[in-house]
């Protein structure tokens, strides 16, 4: 390996068209983070802030040819997933990571857009629950997302739904609480030795692609050889001021992620 090779992270998932979310914003966050990115494409879409009008999945082969393709030449040091579309993707993908060497991995298990459209069918999720879950440094579900994972019922406490998650073999969670009904926002951080609670303001309205870029910070912390306890606050502290300068698009009501404004430095 070169002596000169940079951090490097990779990014798992699909293309929104729109820039604010995927592949998109997965990019554009390990640029800010200084590490170099590569992508895996598993689909391209067709879509807006105002919602998905076009689907195509790419084949589980296809996905798994541009893994490798990848993983051959990069040094990648943490990958993250996205958009897994359906069973016979998170398979291919929980087949490679099963080899041993593989860079760690962040699993943020896409189900549904914000804007509300379906990006996991059923298969995938009995799949990814039973493969790929037990491969994850971490998990990074929502509130509706940890209970399709865990077979809970929504309204179980967000702690129960952590422990549940662990319970499952992932090494440790971060459970986002927006979805909670409340002034107050707290997402909860898990390991079998960790437990902690991360505050923040709820910020009125929506806004596309937090979760996707949350989670695309906190690989490119584990890419630049950072703790998870240390930069899983970090990252959520960084989405906040993002969240606090969005813009907004010419007709949808979805905020978007100001990832061009060099003044909000994540501070690496």
């Amino acid at each position: 390996m070169n002596n000169n090779s940079p951090f490097c992270a990779l990014t798992i998932a699909g293309s929104d068209s729109c820039g604010g979310a995927g592949i998109q914003a997965d990019l554009k966050t390990f640029s800010a983070w200084q590490v170099e990115g590569a992508s895996v494409l598993t689909a391209v879409t067709a879509q807006n802030t105002l919602g998905v009008d076009a689907v195509e999945i790419f084949s589980a082969d296809f996905v798994a040819r541009q893994l490798d393709a990848v993983l051959a030449d990069l040094p990648v040091r943490a990958a993250k997933t996205g958009m897994l579309a359906n069973a016979a993707i998170v398979e291919a993908l929980a087949r490679s990571w099963s080899d041993a060497g593989r860079p760690l991995l962040v699993l943020d298990p896409v189900m549904v857009a914000t804007s509300g459209a379906r990006l996991l069918d059923s298969d995938a999720e009995r799949v990814m629950i039973e493969r790929l879950l037990p491969l994850a440094a971490l998990v990074t579900p929502n509130l509706p997302e940890a209970a399709v994972l865990t077979g809970l019922p929504a309204d179980t406490p967000a702690e129960h739904l952590a422990d549940a998650l662990l319970e499952l073999g992932c090494r440790a969670v971060l459970l986002k609480g927006g979805h909670a009904r409340s002034g107050e926002i707290e997402d909860w951080f898990v390991t079998a030795d960790t437990r902690e609670r991360l505050r923040h303001q709820r910020v009125e309205g929506k806004v596309h692609g937090t979760g996707c870029t949350l989670s695309a910070a906190i690989t490119a912390g584990l890419a630049r050889g950072e703790e998870l306890s240390a930069v899983v606050p970090k990252a959520v502290e960084w989405l906040q001021t993002l969240i606090g300068r969005r813009w907004m698009p010419i007709r949808g009501d979805l905020g978007l992620l100001p990832f061009a404004d060099r003044q909000l430095d994540p501070g690496v």
